[in-house]
């Protein structure tokens, strides 16, 4: 995953051109929505880019948090740095400095997933991690998600974690934001050719799409031009440049979908960027093939502020004030800020002087107002995975050592290795341990604390049962830590295990626990293979088809469904008996859950095949409260019947 490089237009010194350059001048209407809103903190924007320089002064007063997955930071590269702080403070910028972003006033987390190299080229991102960010995104709350970033696929099609990510954010109401690309062709790049993506390309000063910037049919339903050429922003060190790039035009778009979605809190109504994301592509201006040279190249359209406010207000049937905009936008749903909130978000006061910090564990109601303190680095963060124990080496050193001290053998077959640690379980802490998922690495695990020795004993234990009793699932819940760097020099995340949360089961083996033994009577035999034939469609739909990296609450909760099949199993009884299969498998924030608690519901609907249309679809719904490390189901599973 690669950064869009952002073509520079001018040196930092010449302000006049970086006055002119402001994204005032350059979004049309843009200072008629200021005058309503300048972004509200209930509406968090997460950017996923290079780290930033904090202490530049366009920050001073932005509430802002950094959550660091991935361990960069900004004295990795001054390409990502310069990349990530210009992109931030499209977004962020205060208004009381020389950079006016679009969304002051919104809440903003920076993850960063960039780092650059010695000759200043910038380290590419994998698709897994960006995966990864986008799952934290939406742990931490998240409304809208900017990813100034792509890579090319002929295809347009994203690796399977980036797809699971991606419909995460369907599933729970979030936003991506994607940048087009730069290449100047019909190229599309991921994760921006998705469907369920905002894809932003890039418009000139005279509002014609620039020449570096993609298109493709793939585009042509989800995309938007905004303002891309030659763009104030924030440089290190405390400067202001311009630069122009997809980059820019998608950072532009993700401030406007801040600011809209502030407009629907403050008018009473809950934020919802799927209706923002339909107002800006159908309120989008068109390309007029009478002038443009190739209208392919306009995607959807480019974006109007004004036209996308009319449509916002025409679909919920609002009205207010439209003395202050043109004829184009009427019926706002966006009512003027109170001057005491004005004052009270001034331009002299730092956002954590004036409001109050969020609710334990960092871990905000999306929506709800918990505005950050600035650039607080990593929390906990809880995760509950599932995947296969393996293990690999940080270095060729502790590779060699573990052979001279083993042999050869114990780096090339996991039983030799197992036998070696057993006579010599002080050489555990020489072996990177890791989960992983369809072959590929996702975690390192490395106990800690005083249970630590019998956390590698689980270890040992888990990969014992995967090599000898046929195991083919884990589950490791536990605290996510900094990334650590495996023999390949791919880096993955740390997870420091929770010992009382590691299971291993194979699917034979759990339906069988459940289930208990086959029955000997022959009717009785039909009915449980029927049950058994379900419960292995459902943990193969889990496994597979749902697989997650087991971050975000939503994920966590349903991953901890799969481990709970007591409570399940009765859902296939029923199935069985009304010859039901299974839907979908879903989750959605718990109406009611005790204080102090954050709880999903995870949803299983199931249907009649034979009379899909004239039969009511069975609902089960199982609530988990995942506000600790080891989640727990509350209350019983609960069953009705919809249409």
């Amino acid at each position: 995953m690669s950064v869009p490089g952002c073509v520079e237009r001018a040196e930092a010194g010449d302000q006049a051109a970086v006055r002119d350059g402001g994204a005032e001048g350059l979004v049309p209407d843009l200072r008629q929505l200021w005058a309503f809103s300048l972004g509200d903190p209930r509406v968090c924007i997460a950017v996923l880019d290079g780290p930033i320089d904090s202490a530049h002064p366009c920050f001073d007063g932005a509430l802002l948090r950094q959550v660091n997955s991935l361990g960069i930071t900004a004295g990795h590269a001054r390409a990502a740095l310069r990349h990530g702080t210009y992109v931030a403070s499209l977004i962020f910028g205060q208004h009381h400095s020389g950079v006016r972003g679009i969304a002051p006033k919104c809440r903003g987390v920076l993850i960063p997933v960039f780092v650059g190299q010695e000759d200043g080229s910038l380290v590419p991102c994998s698709q897994l991690n960006l995966a990864r960010a986008i799952s934290l995104a939406v742990a931490v709350g998240a409304n809208v998600i900017n990813i100034s970033a792509g890579v090319y696929d002929e295809t347009g099609e994203s690796e399977a974690p980036l797809v699971r990510a991606i419909r995460l954010c369907q599933d729970q109401g979030v936003l991506i934001v994607a940048a087009a690309g730069n290449e100047g062709c019909a190229c599309p790049h991921v994760p921006a050719a998705s469907p369920a993506v905002l894809a932003v390309g890039a418009a000139g000063r005279d509002g014609e799409p620039l020449e570096f910037s993609n298109w493709t049919d793939l585009y042509r339903g989800h995309g938007v031009l905004a303002p891309g050429e030659a763009v104030a922003g924030a440089a290190p060190q405390g400067q202001t440049g311009l630069a122009s790039g997809t980059s820019v035009a998608t950072a532009i778009v993700s401030g406007v979908v801040g600011l809209l979605a502030s407009c629907q809190l403050r008018y009473g109504r809950k934020v919802d960027v799927r209706e923002i994301k339909a107002a800006i592509l159908k309120g989008a201006d068109q390309c007029r093939e009478v002038v443009a040279a190739d209208c392919r190249r306009w995607l959807s359209g480019r974006l109007s502020v004004s036209q996308t406010l009319a449509l916002i207000s025409q679909g919920e049937g609002s009205t207010m004030s439209n003395s202050n905009l043109p004829e184009t936008a009427v019926n706002l749903p966006c009512p003027q800020v109170p001057a005491e909130s004005s004052a009270s978000a001034g331009a002299g006061g730092r956002g954590d002087d004036n409001v109050a910090l969020p609710p334990s564990e960092g871990r905000p109601t999306r929506g709800t107002e918990v505005p950050l303190p600035m650039l607080v680095e990593t929390e906990r963060r809880f995760v509950y995975a599932l995947g296969q124990i393996a293990y690999d080496f940080s270095s060729e050193a502790r590779r060699d050592a573990l052979v001279q001290a083993g042999g050869p053998e114990v780096i090339k077959e996991p039983a030799a290795l197992l036998a070696f640690l057993k006579k010599s379980p002080w050489e555990a802490t020489a072996v990177t341990w890791t989960l992983q998922q369809e072959a590929t690495p996702i975690y390192a695990l490395q106990p800690v604390g005083p249970f630590g020795r019998d956390t590698y004993q689980r270890i040992f234990d888990l990969l014992k049962s995967q090599l000898e009793e046929g195991v083919s699932q884990v589950s490791i819940p536990g605290v996510l830590g900094p990334p650590i760097t495996l023999l390949n020099g791919y880096q993955i995340p740390v997870i420091f295990p929770e010992i009382r949360g590691m299971f291993g089961w194979s699917t034979t083996q759990l339906i069988q626990e459940v289930l208990g033994p086959r029955p000997k009577d022959p009717d009785k035999q039909t009915e449980y293979d029927q049950v058994e034939e379900e419960i292995h469609n459902f943990l193969d739909r889990l496994y597979y088809e749902l697989s997650n990296l087991g971050v975000a609450p939503p994920e966590r909760a349903i991953n901890y469904a799969a481990t709970n099949l007591y409570q399940v199993a009765s859902v296939y009884k029923d199935a069985v008996k009304k010859k039901r299969k299974l839907d979908r498998i879903t989750t959605e924030r718990s109406q009611v859950c005790r204080p102090s608690s954050e709880c999903w519901d995870v949803i299983l609907t199931l249907f009649d095949p034979e009379r899909r249309k004239n039969k009511a679809r069975e609902v089960y719904r199982l609530t988990v409260d995942v506000s600790e490390v080891i989640p727990v189901t509350i209350g019983k599973l609960r069953r009705w019947s919809v249409y």
